[in-house]
């Protein structure tokens, strides 16, 4: 079963994994979803190309993030989600909501899409030779790549000892992280409780832009992509029949399943993928997210109820991840969203975002904002007309409990009232190892391709020169963060790909090291000199003299403030004044997104192809959040794209690498490790570059057993 849904994430990081059936978000393309909420106890500045932001410490990274009481599958009568009728658009609901301010000219769904007559699908076959793409199911895939993987050790052995070396991570991940061998090893009643830092903005699959909601709406969304833990991607064999790219690379051919239903009942139809991409296409709906390599799909016709044909503008490597995009129920929305493009004002859409529509493999039941969030998985996307037509999810509920502060976390994941969490450095390296953890739970890690970094916003008088963002990576402590903050376990980052990965530089550029004397020859160069004696360089800017005195911004995590705090003790030896400005997450997003900052410090995700890194760097594009500039950058970014030879490709993106660590648009800083604590009881996880959750399985392999064998 293709839990995972692979969204885009736009689409940098997008690492949405709306992997049919149970869309698991993985952030595919892009995803990098903004500063991540918060990665080590969750993920990003949090986690979006596919690249997340973190969260507990997350960074599109692991996404998740406190919570107090459980709450009964029904909770409150008012916060209670009922997803068992069947629900369509009222027209008072609908004709009371007044059009937000900004849309007074009149909506007109799809008005970004460019005049375009399909041809006939028998046009279509007769002038097409269509290349066969593969229709896969990641736990399929799963199963056979363990099937030549030997468990180390034995599994009362992994059960009981500690992990202390990179040796006892192997063993135990070669065990626990296993697929059931038969329906025995399942608990199929089973609940997990899952850890997140930061509550859902939304529950609206286009509206998606943290790693909380990567992980929500990646269990209740529906897609028909994926991608596996190397990202190659696939077609979801649970939601798609077949899969075929012309041989000019201008269309692909979808067909979908026939026993697709929402969770109010109605039938999911090809009309509903593109009634969504006209909706992602409409200029008063704010979905530039998403939008972000969606646009680059000419048109999309559905021929039948199963039959969809992408046509494309032109023949392009990174075509495959713009046909994964959210997909929403077209009979819920099309009258309501000519009276509320938003999708979020009226009171007829905040209904639905309190009661969504699933098409996935999970549905939200209810919801205490700030603590909980309750899934139950669906009988409808498994069974079909009395018949098992999809693997069954392992899990009969899922519980996001919402903690906000990684110590709250650890008691309740030592208590039991979680399953799972990210472990932040000092947690993994002093609060986890001792019999009151190993009694309940056990820990693994792996490396992880999100990174974390200072942005600095290029149109700031004070770091629109290079000279002085490369002052500020000389200036910058790194052993002391590696060494105190992150205890030994993160790997250091100069720039936007693993040195793994294929589109790194070869051979790997240096990484930055404090060199103070460098850092004050840079600003002295650039004009930033301390003229009148106080220890506060100055510059005359605009005919006036300015202090070197900015503000960074950063989420209201104690490591990701540690850390901005060595900065500005870094930065104090050079003459420079840097205050700190910790904000709840959300305000952040706002912040960065409208360019209403200095510096901040976030996370990134890694997108499961390069070229979802554009909309961070290329010219004004929507997670530009520095507004950084380089013709060349965008130049190689255009032609990266249209490269199809793996190897000249990944020279393309390794050149943009070089220029980004020259120019130093970015401090970058470390590659979080994905350190995590399990319960006992849980099996299944394995890792990809993007954690354990994000990828085809992701989430989907993992399962409780009904008892834990002695």
């Amino acid at each position: 079963m293709n839990l995972l849904r692979i969204l885009p994430l736009r689409r940098d990081l997008l690492v949405a994994l709306i992997s049919a059936g149970a869309v698991w978000l993985v952030c595919l393309t892009g995803c990098m979803s903004e500063p991540e909420e918060e990665l080590y106890s969750t993920l990003n500045a949090e986690n979006s190309g596919d690249q997340r932001a973190e969260q507990g410490e997350l960074a599109l990274g692991a996404s998740n993030t406190s919570s107090s009481e459980s709450v009964g599958s029904g909770g409150r009568a008012d916060q209670s989600l009922s997803s068992s009728s069947s629900v369509g658009p009222k027209s008072s609901e609908m004709a009371a909501a007044p059009r937000p301010k900004g849309t007074e000219k009149p909506f007109r769904l799809g008005d970004l899409v460019e005049p375009f007559i399909p041809p006939s699908l028998a046009e279509v076959e007769a002038k097409t030779t269509w290349l066969d793409r593969p229709v896969l199911d990641s736990l399929e895939l799963m199963r056979q790549r363990q099937a030549r993987e030997e468990p180390l050790i034995s599994l009362q052995e992994a059960l009981r000892i500690w992990n202390t070396s990179a040796e006892t991570n192997r063993q135990i991940l070669s065990v626990l992280g296993r697929l059931p061998r038969s329906d025995q090893e399942v608990d199929w009643d089973a609940t997990i409780f899952r850890h997140t830092a930061a509550d859902v903005k939304s529950t609206n699959p286009l509206m998606i832009d943290s790693a909380t909601e990567f992980d929500v709406v990646g269990l209740t969304g529906f897609g028909l992509f994926s991608f596996d833990w190397s990202f190659t991607p696939f077609a979801a064999k649970d939601t798609v029949v077949s899969w075929q790219t012309s041989s000019d690379y201008l269309m692909d051919k979808v067909v979908i399943r026939d026993d697709l239903t929402w969770s109010d009942g109605h039938p999911i139809t090809a009309h509903d993928v593109v009634f969504s991409f006209k909706v992602i296409m409409s200029d008063q709906v704010p979905v530039p997210a998403v939008r972000s390599g969606t646009d680059q799909i000419r048109w999309i016709e559905a021929y039948d109820d199963r039959t969809l044909v992408f046509f494309h503008k032109e023949a392009l490597a990174t075509n495959v991840w713009n046909l994964n995009f959210p997909v929403i129920p077209r009979h819920i929305y099309e009258r309501s969203i000519h009276q509320d493009p938003t999708l979020q004002d009226s009171d007829y859409h905040i209904r639905y975002e309190n009661q969504p529509v699933s098409g996935g493999a999970y549905q939200i039941v209810s919801r205490q904002r700030g603590q909980e969030i309750v899934l139950q998985s669906r009988e409808g996307w498994y069974m079909h007309q009395g018949r098992q037509v999809r693997d069954k999810p392992f899990f009969r509920e899922v519980r996001f409990r919402i903690i906000a502060e990684p110590a709250v976390a650890l008691m309740a994941l030592k208590s039991g009232r979680i399953d799972e969490m990210i472990l932040t450095p000092e947690q993994w390296t002093t609060q986890t190892n001792d019999g009151e953890f190993y009694e309940r739970n056990t820990k693994v890690y792996a490396t992880e391709w999100t990174y974390f970094y200072f942005c600095w916003n290029t149109k700031s008088p004070f770091f629109a020169d290079a000279r002085v963002r490369r002052a500020m990576s000389y200036a910058f402590n790194y052993q002391e963060m590696f060494d105190r903050l992150l205890y030994g376990l993160a790997e250091p980052c100069n720039g936007i790909f693993h040195p793994n990965s294929a589109w790194a530089p070869k051979p790997p550029l240096p990484y930055f090291k404090q060199d103070l004397d460098k850092a004050e020859a840079l600003l002295d160069e650039a004009g930033w000199v301390d003229n009148d004696g106080d220890g506060i360089r100055d510059k005359m800017i605009g005919g006036r003299r300015v202090k070197f005195e900015f503000n960074i911004l950063v989420s209201n995590i104690p490591l990701r403030i540690a850390i901005c705090n060595l900065l500005r003790e870094s930065l104090e030896q050079i003459g420079v004044v840097c205050r700190i400005r910790p904000m709840e997450f959300t305000v952040l997003q706002e912040k960065t997104r409208s360019h209403d900052f200095e510096a901040f410090h976030g996370g990134w995700g890694t997108g499961a192809d390069p070229d979802t890194a554009e909309n961070i760097w290329k010219t004004g594009e929507m997670r530009n959040f520095g507004q950084y500039s380089n013709p060349e950058v965008d130049r190689l970014f255009w032609l990266g794209k249209r490269e199809f030879d793996p190897k000249k490709r990944a020279e393309i993106y390794a050149q943009i690498h070089r220029i980004l660590y020259e120019d130093q648009p970015y401090t970058w800083l470390y590659y979080r490790p994905a350190m995590y604590g399990f319960n006992k009881h849980l099996r299944g996880y394995t890792f990809s570059p993007r954690g354990p959750y994000h990828y085809g399985p992701g989430f989907g392999s993992i399962h409780k057993v009904p008892k834990l064998i002695p």
